[in-house]
C-alpha cells in the first residue's frame, strides 16, 4: 500500500453527513448530464492553485480584491481574473462597498468542498 492509498477501516476522521446526498439522490444526479457538467466545472475551478488559495482565504470571511491580492502576492489583474472565473462558476459572490468589491464564498457547500479537499490531501500525506 503506497502513501496515497486510503484504507477506510483505518481512517480516524469523523465525517458529517449533513452535506452529503442520499444514495437515491446521488444516483439521480449521476444520470443528469447538466449536474455532472456543472460539477466538473466546479472541480476544474478548484484545480487551479491560485483559485484554491483564494477560496481558502475566503473560508475565514469576506475580503476585498486588494486584501486577496496582498495575501496571495498576485497582481490585481490576475486576482480579478480568477475571481471572475470563480464567480461565473457559482463559487463566490461579489458585492460593492463604495469603490471596493467584496468577495465571499457563495455558500456552505463551497466551504465544505475546501475543508474536505484540504483534509483529504492532508490525510493522503499522512498529516
Amino acid at each position: 500500500m503506497d502513501s496515497h492509498s486510503h484504507d477506510s477501516e483505518k481512517c480516524e476522521h469523523t465525517h458529517s453527513t449533513c452535506d452529503y446526498v442520499s444514495d437515491q439522490k446521488l444516483n439521480e444526479y449521476l444520470v443528469n448530464d447538466d449536474i455532472i457538467y456543472d460539477a466538473t466545472q466546479i472541480f476544474d475551478a478548484l484545480s487551479d492553485f491560485t483559485r484554491f488559495q483564494i477560496l481558502g482565504a475566503l473560508v475565514n470571511g469576506e475580503k476585498s480584491v486588494t486584501e486577496l491580492q496582498e495575501m496571495l502576492s498576485v497582481s490585481q489583474s490576475a486576482t480579478s481574473h480568477q475571481l471572475r472565473l470563480l464567480r461565473d462558476r457559482g463559487l463566490v459572490n461579489a458585492k460593492r462597498d463604495g469603490r471596493k468589491v467584496i468577495y465571499s464564498l457563495a455558500d456552505e457547500h463551497v466551504t465544505t468542498l475546501i475543508r474536505v479537499g484540504l483534509a483529504h490531501a492532508a490525510h493522503l500525506l499522512g498529516h
